[in-house]
C-alpha cells in the first residue's frame, strides 16, 4: 500500500509543522497578540454587521469597497495597488511561489520571522540568512556582501524585526535598496502600530520595494488579514498565484467594519501598549541577570541567565511565552515577551521575580 513516504517531498517529511501550544487557562504572552477585546457595545454591533453577510457566496476576489477604505485609512499613496492575503503568512507564500524561477533565492537577515525561511522551502528555493550582529543590530556591510553575491530574486527586511524587536536604521535601509537593484525589497511592517515609523509614504520612490502590513498585531489577529501595497507594476504580477477567493466574507466584512474604529479603538489600544511596553522594559531590565534587547513592536526580546529554567518556571505559573532561545544561535538564552496588560505584565514580573532572585 502506498505511504506518505512515497508520495510527499523527502524535505516536507523531514519537516515539523509549526508549533502552536494550548493556552488554555494559561496568560498569553507568545504570540505578540493585543490582549484588549473589543468594547462591548463595539462587539454587538459587529456582530450584528456580520449576521448581514451571505455565507452561501464566494467572497469578491478583489473587494474593492474594502481595498479603497483600507487605502485611505491606512494612507496607502496614490498609485498603489493592494493585495489581500489571509494574514501576512498566505503573501510571503504567494512571494515565494511568483518568484521561484530556477536558482533563485531569498535572502533575509536572521534571525528573523520564521515563514520567510518556510516560504522559501515549500517552493524549493535557497534561503540566505544574514547574521545580525551579536548585539542583534543590522549588519548592514554583511547584508551588502550577500546581496552581491548571491542575487537574490527577494530580500526581507522587517520593520521592525521578529523576534528581536530591532528598528532598523532608516540610512541603512536605503542602502540595502539601493544594493538589491536586481531584486524584489519587501519591507515587512507587522508592529508599524507600535514602531510609528513605516516606509509606505516612500513605498513608490523605489521601483523595487513593496510593504506588506498585517492588522493581527493592531487588534485583529482573528480574522487573518495581511496586505501588500507597492507598485501595480509588482503587484499584479504577485495576484496571479493568489487563491481566487483566499480572503473570505467574515474577514471582508469585519474588517471594512472595524477600518472605522482605527482611531477611537484600536489606536487607543495601540498608545496603551506602547507605554506598557516601556514599562515593562524597564521593570524587567530591573531584575537581575537580565538583558532586554531594545523593542519596536508590542514584544520585548530578554535574555536571562537560563532560558530554559524561567520558561518553565513561567509555565508553572501559567504564563505562556515564547522560548526562543533554540531558534538561531544569536538567541541563546533569549525569551521572547508580549507585551499584555498591566495585570498580566503584573502576574508575569511577579513569576520571573521568583526565579530571578
Amino acid at each position: 500500500m502506498t505511504t506518505p513516504k512515497d508520495v510527499i517531498r523527502g524535505d516536507v517529511l523531514a519537516m515539523t509543522s509549526y508549533p502552536v501550544p494550548d493556552a488554555t487557562g494559561f496568560v498569553k504572552l507568545d504570540a505578540m497578540e493585543n490582549p484588549y477585546e473589543l468594547p462591548d457595545a463595539l462587539a454587538r454591533q459587529l456582530g450584528e454587521h456580520l449576521a448581514g453577510v451571505a455565507l452561501n457566496r464566494y467572497p469578491a476576489p478583489r473587494p474593492a469597497a474594502l481595498i479603497d477604505k483600507l487605502k485611505r485609512v491606512m494612507g496607502v499613496p496614490a498609485g498603489c495597488a493592494v493585495l489581500l492575503g489571509n494574514g501576512s503568512d498566505e503573501i510571503i507564500s504567494m512571494i515565494a511561489v511568483a518568484c521561484a524561477k530556477p536558482g533563485a533565492k531569498l535572502l533575509a537577515p536572521v534571525p528573523a520571522f520564521v515563514m520567510y525561511q518556510m516560504s522559501a522551502k515549500f517552493a524549493q528555493i535557497e534561503f540566505v540568512g544574514v547574521p545580525h550582529r551579536a548585539d542583534l543590530t543590522l549588519d548592514t556591510e554583511a547584508m551588502l556582501a550577500a546581496i552581491a553575491e548571491h542575487r537574490p530574486a527577494v530580500v526581507y527586511l522587517a520593520y521592525p524585526n521578529n523576534p528581536t524587536g530591532t528598528l532598523y536604521p532608516e540610512e541603512d535601509v536605503e542602502r540595502i535598496i539601493a544594493a538589491a537593484g536586481q531584486s524584489l525589497v519587501v519591507i515587512d511592517e507587522a508592529y508599524q502600530p507600535f514602531a510609528q515609523k513605516s516606509w509606505l509614504p516612500r513605498v513608490l520612490e523605489f521601483g523595487n520595494v513593496v510593504v506588506m502590513r498585517t492588522v493581527s498585531k493592531l487588534g485583529l489577529a482573528g480574522i487573518r488579514l495581511g496586505y501588500l501595497a507597492g507598485s501595480p507594476v509588482w503587484l499584479d504580477e504577485l495576484d496571479k498565484v493568489r487563491p481566487p477567493y483566499n480572503v473570505n466574507v467574515l474577514t471582508q466584512a469585519a474588517a471594512e467594519f472595524m477600518l472605522d474604529h482605527i482611531d477611537d479603538v484600536l489606536e487607543v489600544q495601540a498608545a496603551d501598549l506602547r507605554a506598557e511596553r516601556t514599562r515593562l522594559a524597564d521593570a524587567v531590565a530591573a531584575l537581575q541577570g537580565t538583558t532586554v534587547f531594545p523593542s519596536a513592536g508590542n514584544f520585548l526580546l530578554v535574555r536571562v541567565p537560563d532560558a530554559d529554567a524561567v520558561f518553565e518556571t513561567l509555565l508553572a505559573a501559567r504564563i505562556l511565552v515564547k522560548n526562543v532561545s533554540k531558534i538561531h544561535p544569536l538567541l541563546a538564552n533569549c525569551l521572547r515577551l508580549t507585551v499584555g496588560t498591566p495585570d498580566e505584565n503584573a502576574q508575569m514580573l511577579a513569576a520571573l521575580k521568583l526565579v530571578l532572585k
